[in-house]
């Protein structure tokens, strides 16, 4: 089970919900379109919407894969100490991980990528093959190594480190998919688990997402509605270290380099995937009590989950 699943209304089959499935970024991207025109023109509008949807998910992990030898990122990050101009969208996916960073005071940082090549995740999920950047995980390094130039498009690295912009770059891939799809207006777009809810289902009634219950795989931690909005949501379950070290997983606190212990799940509701993904990996850090007022500070719909399997959420969470 991921760690959301849509469910449908009892009496979706009364009108056509196209829906196509693609593996992307590591995960399967599923974007299923709600629809009342069945006319040939609104299907080839539909589907030439869809296939420019999926084209985004490409071209994001062309610019952002710490994987891929031949990525932009990679390239920015084989360089130190030298102003780099970059397109238009890695700046944006930097500028918006370092500005999280500062705002979380370093509990959410993109330089980890070092450290998190040394835990193992270092594997190319195409074919497997191990990656390696050459950047030591030994010289401490923090977002404060990355300085910004708005006005030349330019980054520059003070010092030898890798960029993992991967609470970023799905939530990027899946907001740009969402501007091809608004035409459509009512639509899903589910990355692996991570999706935003365009509109309405076929029963013209907000969509029903249900959450994964963090310790019981086949089971629902709660539902939500949602409705023109994103979820994301992070658990501890999720991709362990390579050497099994135990309670060790994909999410790191940077402050420690290890993984947090206090939260074991995090839901995140927002206006966009890459908000909803960056602030959610922030708050798991954080823990339940810091988590929860940084995300009702930015006005986000939040639940999180601690060791105890005790719910934190922020006021305006409902569930149904």
């Amino acid at each position: 089970m991921s760690r959301t699943a849509l469910e449908l209304p009892l009496d979706a089959t009364r009108v056509s919900a196209p829906k196509s499935s693609r593996a992307r970024m590591g995960t399967v991207v599923t974007i299923e379109v709600v629809g009342h025109d069945r006319s040939a023109r609104a299907r080839r509008t539909r589907d030439l919407a869809i296939a420019r949807a999926f084209a985004w998910f490409d071209r994001v992990e062309a610019v952002c894969s710490r994987f891929d030898a031949s990525s932009e990122l990679r390239r920015l990050c084989a360089t130190r100490g030298v102003d780099v101009e970059v397109s238009p969208m890695l700046f944006e996916a930097v500028r918006f991980a370092v500005a999280v960073a500062e705002e979380t005071h370093g509990a959410f940082d993109p330089t980890v990528g070092a450290r998190m090549e040394a835990r193992g995740f270092h594997r190319d999920y195409r074919d497997d093959a191990v990656v390696r950047s050459g950047v030591r995980d030994e010289e401490p390094v923090s977002y404060r190594d990355v300085v910004l130039n708005e006005s030349a498009l330019s980054v520059r690295l003070e010092r030898a480190l890798v960029l993992d912009l991967g609470a970023v770059a799905k939530g990027l891939a899946i907001d740009m998919a969402v501007q091809e799809l608004r035409s459509l207006a009512n639509f899903v777009v589910d990355a692996g688990g991570d999706l935003y809810c365009g509109g309405y289902n076929a029963a013209e009634q907000p969509w029903t997402v249900g959450i994964r219950h963090p310790r019981e795989p086949h089971a629902l931690l709660t539902r939500v509605s949602l409705t023109d909005a994103a979820l994301c949501t992070s658990g501890d379950y999720e991709r362990r270290v390579a050497d099994g070290t135990a309670g060790e997983h994909h999410l790191l606190n940077p402050s420690t380099g290890a993984s947090p212990r206090d939260v074991i799940s995090a839901s995140v509701i927002a206006p966009t995937a890459m908000v909803a993904d960056a602030l959610g990996t922030a708050a798991f850090v954080l823990g339940c009590i810091d988590g929860v007022a940084l995300l009702e500070r930015h006005e986000l719909r939040a639940c999180l989950v601690d060791a105890q399997l005790v719910r934190h959420t922020t006021p305006d969470w409902i569930d149904v």
